[in-house]
């Protein structure tokens, strides 16, 4: 079920507030003083790994991915009662950062606790170091492809998924943040909604050059700059040339002291000026897991909210 349109939410240290009036929305974004900020073929799988916490199960998994040509590992966290039902769940993709893997959420949050009253199916992939994207150096990492097809197929056909775009979300932190955004304007026929968390917004415009330190993984990824397809997987271009009615449900979630603070309030406002259905919160934090761990507890109480889980 798809939430009634909000043209502007945000968080800021004094709490939270609604802003409904688009251009009372424009004028508090120019008025806003900007925060410095610094960076950061389908096989059977057979679980390896099954524990219980709080009514949820953890399982870990992994399949041959036809996209990268290698074995692939993931986990899913399966909602309570799973075992003993017959029922279908809608799904959350939920994506790693940068030097991550697909244990973090799992690990470093409390995600089990959160999502143990959620009738939810929540899986977490592998992508290394990806940028979940069809690198332009190496032909033999199409991350883009593995999560949008194998993976995403991979979990329909193992799990009782609800295999439509009504019963999709995906979302991620800092790399991974930036990779849901993207998949959710480049592929809306998928995703009902789409969820970046201290996303990476620039990294297909400009990160490499105003952060260095991300510039090798970036360049293998995108290429130098200028490439075609850095305008290929840049959220902002991309956003410009979408049809908004067709758009997943957009949530933003950032540290008022998070390095991507400036790129997430400056796509803020293109979707306020497109009059695009999105949630921004900006809380109290920084570029770190205490932040990601209250903001996935947020983002699901959003799925919630809009009845997308029960």
């Amino acid at each position: 079920m798809m939430p009634k349109p909000v043209h502007g939410f945000f968080g800021r240290r004094g709490g939270l507030q609604f802003i409904n009036n688009p251009v009372s929305w424009i004028a508090i974004l120019v008025l806003w003083v900007s925060v410095p900020s610094y960076a950061q073929t389908r096989s059977v799988a057979s679980p390896r790994l099954a524990r219980k916490h709080a009514s949820a199960t953890l399982q870990d998994a992994s399949f041959h991915s036809i996209s990268v040509n290698r074995e692939m590992h993931y986990r899913v966290l399966l909602p309570a009662n799973y075992d003993a039902s017959a029922r279908r769940y809608p799904t959350l993709f939920l994506l790693h950062g940068l030097y991550g893997d697909y244990k973090n959420w799992s690990t470093l949050t409390s995600l089990v606790k959160y999502a143990r009253n959620v009738n939810l199916i929540i899986a977490m992939p592998d992508a290394g170091n990806s940028w979940y994207v069809d690198s332009v150096t190496n032909p033999a990492d199409k991350y883009e492809d593995y999560i949008v097809h194998d993976f995403i197929r991979e979990i329909d056909g193992r799990y009782r998924t609800k295999p439509e775009r009504s019963a999709r979300a995906i979302a991620g932190l800092s790399m991974g943040g930036y990779a849901a955004v993207k998949f959710g304007l480049k592929y809306p026929e998928m995703f009902s909604y789409a969820g970046g968390i201290s996303a990476a917004l620039d990294a297909a415009e400009d990160l490499d050059q105003t952060h260095p330190e991300f510039r090798d993984g970036l360049q293998k990824a995108y290429g130098e700059a200028g490439n075609p397809v850095r305008q290929q997987n840049d959220v902002f271009p991309l956003l410009t040339g979408a049809d908004v009615r067709a758009l997943p449900y957009l949530y933003l979630d950032c540290g008022a002291d998070d390095m991507f603070l400036h790129v997430n309030r400056r796509f803020v406002v293109q979707l306020q000026q497109l009059k695009t259905p999105y949630e921004f919160h900006e809380m109290p934090g920084g570029h770190e897991w205490k932040y990601w761990d209250g903001a996935i507890e947020r983002f699901l109480s959003v799925l919630v909210r809009h009845n997308f889980a029960e």
